[in-house]
């Protein structure tokens, strides 16, 4: 798999620890990591793009509906693609992520590692025939 930046944004440092780590296994190492939405913000605003965006929903100060709202109404970072993991098995969830455009998946966790190697093949796949 090529270099490529990955942004996690994640209030749970054990689940931090997990992705990260298995990241790293399959050859990713340029990893951000922040744990609420508004440093999520933050980050964009101060650095280059991410390739991809791995969000959670439920997290404190600026949740990740929050974040993908301010995101686009602040321009920041179109059509990076977004994976969402979490917690939520609520439909109204899953409903929801269906209606952001820059949703690629949307995930619950404990998130399976062989299908979001899966995803990353695909989106590096899709990244290369653009």
């Amino acid at each position: 798999m090529k270099m490529i930046q990955i942004l996690i944004i994640e209030d749970d440092d054990v689940t931090n620890f997990i992705t990260e780590t298995k990241l790293n296994e399959i050859g990713l190492h340029h990893i951000a990591i922040v744990t609420n939405g508004q440093m999520g913000i933050d980050y964009l605003k101060g650095n280059d793009c991410p390739d991809l965006i791995l969000l959670d929903i439920n997290m404190p100060i600026l949740d990740g509906w929050e974040f993908l709202a301010a995101k686009k109404r602040l321009g920041l970072c179109p059509n990076i693609p977004i994976i969402i993991t979490t917690s939520s098995g609520r439909p109204e969830d899953r409903f929801k992520a269906t209606t952001f455009k820059d949703i690629y998946e949307y995930l619950e966790k404990p998130v399976n590692f062989d299908v979001l190697q899966r995803l990353l093949l695909n989106l590096e796949k899709k990244k290369l025939e653009c």
